[in-house]
């Protein structure tokens, strides 16, 4: 990548550092810092996958997948944040996903760490607006390095993984790059999703149906009352898949 950067007239440099540790996020941070002088934008976007039925994940697994996604975009976003802070400005990129917004088979580390991130991105922005930074959650649908390890054995696997295999990561780039830049000064705690030419703005829990008891509830009273008067507006138990079910454009 560095390379490919390189070649196209633009300044990068590598770090290995991990995004699982406090010291090494503030070491990535502070690389970026002695090569460019400062920092204007943290596009977290580490990740890994580790795929298992809810009943069959080990602490590993869980362990895995909370350590890159929930704690690394926390570390990074915390290690550049005195940096935002001193001057006045900066913006944060993370990315979400419709396995944690809407929800997936298989999944259970990997949409609770990518739910974590959208709470995270909140609350970045509301603690660290009144020093004019941002920050916005992707919702990226791309086969990538990541994603390549999807399992594609059964039939459905196998057409989720073409379907895939259809959108490329770089058409996410342009939305990243929008919103780390003063382009975007005005868009602050949103959740877009981005797949192959299709940009989606994604809603954010709200109440939809509120009822009320003068005297307070009970567990019968709840039964026969406020659940029969918010059912018509449950949420259904779908996957991702099944809500953005059309195909990509």
């Amino acid at each position: 990548m560095v390379q490919e950067i390189r070649a196209a007239g633009g300044e990068a440099v590598a770090n290995t550092d991990s995004v699982s540790s406090w010291q090494g996020a503030n070491a990535i941070v502070q690389c970026a810092l002695d090569r460019f002088g400062r920092i204007d934008a943290v596009i977290n976007n580490a990740g890994n996958l580790r795929d298992r039925m809810f009943f069959k994940m080990n602490e590993e697994e869980w362990r895995a997948v909370i350590d890159v996604h929930l704690h690394g975009t926390f570390f990074v976003s915390r290690a550049a944040a005195p940096y935002f802070k001193d001057q006045q400005s900066g913006a944060y990129v993370h990315m979400t996903s419709t396995s944690g917004l809407i929800g997936n088979f298989g999944q259970a580390n990997y949409a609770a760490a990518k739910l974590g991130i959208a709470a995270l991105s909140k609350s970045i922005a509301l603690d660290m607006a009144r020093f004019n930074v941002r920050s916005n959650c992707i919702a990226p649908f791309a086969w990538s390095r990541m994603t390549s390890s999807i399992p594609s054995e059964t039939p459905e696997e196998q057409a989720r993984v073409a379907k895939l295999q259809k959108m490329e990561a770089g058409k996410v780039a342009p939305m990243a790059v929008f919103l780390a830049s003063e382009a975007a000064r005005e868009v602050n705690a949103q959740i877009f999703a981005v797949r192959a030419n299709e940009i989606m703005l994604m809603s954010q829990p709200r109440p939809v149906r509120s009822v009320h008891a003068s005297e307070g509830w009970t567990p019968e009273s709840i039964a026969e009352i406020a659940i029969p008067a918010m059912r018509n507006s449950f949420h259904p138990l779908e996957r991702s898949p099944d809500v953005i079910n059309w195909d990509p454009i």
